[in-house]
């Protein structure tokens, strides 16, 4: 069931990505009076179609993007037949070189237009909600086995980032910190500040599944929220509000403790003592075979909440939109300087999906697809032939230097592109495949 919620997601979010995308390459030209033959989301073979006017609208069966198809347009279609008969005023070629460009651009300026405006209804809606370094530092950080690699251990404090205070602890994940060059966390550890050093490539090791959201985490006083029916914890009568701060004798005070004990006594009978309304009570509850009670726990830090205005939420929604683009520049900077590995930086579909989960949450997903679709708009920026952004340069060569390239040309470069375009959906695959497998 959580593959199909999963597969669900990424198909709801990139038919609705690709349907705007197509959908503003189709508005662009039919503005400019250009034919627009196909309009298309899916791939063939076709699932679905009907007529209106001049334009083909359909579905096809295989998900994964979408076409418009362009009168007089060397596109994926290769249709050089249609593009040696002699040029008609209502083609895509006979149109000045600054309108083709916008037509290409078209697709881009939804995508980032979508996912500014995703972004602002998140900020509007949901506002802002964390822990702030102050508030985190009263206790410090579990360090996990990786944060330990690098230097870093329990209960340390962190309090600059690259030599500077910050606010926000989700400030220490940021791409400025990973994706960057030679950063640093300055902790305190027991009233001794010490610097630790972060490598360069250890975005390639927080890639790995494992490691997700685990690397770096606060240590947190907790209490018993919601317990799970039917659970070990409900028929050993543990109840919402508890405290646990004992089990077989080891004092718990924050929750990765009790993680660590409960792991230790999979399927054994533990004695938990709690505290209840100012009292101390003993308890004897079974722990399960995965080493878990069945409650979920309630945090006892202290989370800022920040509202936006809708003014506010316009200049957060977008700087957290173009934030996302800034982040994959650095990363694609990472991979050509090699301290990287493309295999565990590139995911394709079955990465996304991972990415969406096995539980279908709107503001996860509202979220993801904002992502994907400024994520959308970079990836069909880049200068390959065959995408958005390779037509646009050599639009802009047209436009520059008042010379067209020959159909050939255009031609060539589309196979080359989509050589290199499939070559890259394959690679993405096959490395989906691997992680999922090995």
């Amino acid at each position: 069931m959580e593959v199909l919620i999963m597969a669900g997601q990424l198909l709801l979010g990139l038919s609705i990505l690709v349907g705007l995308h197509e959908w503003g390459h189709m508005a662009a030209a039919k503005l400019f009076g250009m034919r627009v033959e196909k309009y298309f989301i899916g791939f063939p073979p076709k699932v679905f179609s009907f007529k209106k006017g001049e334009t083909e609208y359909g579905i096809g069966a295989i998900p994964l993007g979408g076409f418009v198809k362009i009168s007089g347009m060397i596109d994926e279609s290769m249709d050089t037949e249609a593009m040696s008969q002699e040029p008609q005023p209502w083609e895509f070629r006979s149109k000045p070189a600054w309108q083709r460009l916008i037509v290409m651009l078209g697709g881009i300026i939804v995508n980032i237009i979508v996912g500014i405006v995703i972004f602002i209804v998140i900020a509007y809606n949901q506002g802002e909600k964390f822990l702030s370094g102050a508030e985190v530092n009263k206790y410090g950080i579990v360090a996990s086995e990786l944060a330990q690699e690098i230097g870093l251990k329990t209960g340390d404090k962190i309090v600059e980032i690259n030599g500077k205070p910050y606010q926000n602890f989700n400030d220490i994940m940021s791409p400025d910190v990973y994706l960057g060059s030679n950063s640093s966390y300055t902790v305190d550890r027991n009233g001794e500040k010490v610097q630790i050093d972060i490598p360069n490539n250890l975005i390639e090791k927080l890639s790995e599944p494992e490691q997700k959201g685990s690397f770096i985490k606060p240590l947190e006083p907790f209490e018993v929220g919601e317990i799970v029916v039917g659970s070990p914890a409900a028929k050993g009568g543990l109840q919402a509000g508890d405290k646990i701060i004992a089990v077989n004798g080891s004092d718990i005070r924050y929750f990765n403790q009790l993680q660590d004990v409960l792991q230790k006594l999979k399927d054994k009978q533990a004695s938990f003592t709690v505290q209840r309304a100012g009292k101390q009570l003993p308890l004897s509850i079974q722990v399960a075979p995965e080493g878990t009670i069945g409650f979920y726990p309630k945090s006892l830090l202290h989370f800022t909440i920040v509202e936006y205005t809708l003014a506010q939420a316009i200049a957060v929604g977008t700087q957290d939109a173009f934030t996302i683009v800034y982040t994959y520049v650095k990363g694609f900077g990472k991979i050509f300087r090699g301290e990287v590995s493309a295999s565990k930086a590139l995911s394709g579909p079955i990465g996304i999906a991972r990415m969406f989960g096995g539980i279908w949450d709107w503001g996860r997903f509202w979220y993801l697809t904002g992502l994907l679709s400024m994520v959308l708009a970079f990836t069909n920026a880049l200068p390959i032939p065959a995408l958005d952004g390779g037509h646009a340069v050599i639009l802009s060569y047209e436009i520059i230097s008042g010379r067209k390239p020959s159909d050939k040309f255009l031609e060539n470069a589309q196979k080359v592109g989509m050589v290199l375009l499939l070559s890259l959906m394959a690679f993405a695959i096959f490395n989906d495949v691997w992680k999922v497998m090995f």
